[in-house]
């Protein structure tokens, strides 16, 4: 099972803090990692494309079972292409 809790909050001018971590279970093995992030995000807006960057470190704060990570640093680019608007 995963659970992903998220929470976003406008800091004005595209810029947010985020927070979106995935909590993994896995309850045939008895394993589990709960990570706890947060980061910082930027929407802006180049000619007909919307991009939206995030970078978003994320601590375990409980977890049990081998190879579960104890840091990972989420990040992303999402664009938009936007129809240009006819004159």
């Amino acid at each position: 099972m995963i659970v992903q809790p998220f929470a976003f909050f406008q800091l004005g001018k595209g810029t947010y803090l985020r927070s979106a971590p995935s909590a993994v279970f896995d309850f045939e093995k008895g394993e589990y990692n709960i990570p706890f992030g947060i980061g910082i995000g930027k929407v802006v807006k180049i000619n007909n494309t919307v991009y939206n960057l995030f970078v978003e470190p994320q601590f375990s704060v409980a977890s049990k079972g081998m190879y579960q990570p104890q840091f990972q640093l989420y990040t992303a680019i999402n664009m938009q292409f936007l129809k240009p608007k006819k004159k």
